[in-house]
């Protein structure tokens, strides 16, 4: 009875991302097993950043900064969090949060993402680790 019951909240887990990705408009950058990773690129005053919005069961509050790794082949590129404190907002969905998450990214890294294909993305804070794959999406590719 025990293992039917952990399969079932396995596919609602898989369910949860698909929802998540069905509910937020923008495609997602990264997915993990329990969360959507959304990101772009940004500038201002002459200073770049790398916008990430994090949405599900990641749930963080800290004062130690955070660091992305994104990793492609013959690719590895690692950026700090902006600043060092940030925490996770309740959404009006339960188990779900939202985090957002800026990143200072050098104009010369711009360029290694933009020619990359980047395959995992990596995020780290004191208490938290996870691993998410790039997500390319059906009919989400742009041509190039």
């Amino acid at each position: 009875m025990g293992f039917s019951f952990f399969k079932k909240k396995k596919i609602n887990a898989l369910d949860s991302i698909e929802t998540i990705i069905k509910d937020v408009e923008n495609t997602p950058f990264g997915i993990s097993e329990e969360n959507v990773l959304y990101a772009g690129l940004n500038e201002l005053g002459g200073y770049y950043f790398f916008q990430t919005v994090v949405v599900g069961k990641l749930k963080v509050k800290t004062i130690d900064g955070a660091t992305l790794i994104m990793k492609g082949v013959d690719t590895e590129l690692e950026i700090k969090s902006d600043t060092p404190e940030f925490e996770s907002d309740p959404s009006n969905i339960p188990s779900r949060h939202i985090t957002k998450i800026d990143f200072q990214i050098e104009e010369s890294d711009i360029e290694i993402l933009k020619n990359s294909r980047i395959t995992s993305i990596q995020l780290k804070t004191k208490k938290q680790d996870i691993l998410f794959t790039k997500h390319d999406g059906v009919g989400d590719e742009e041509e190039e």
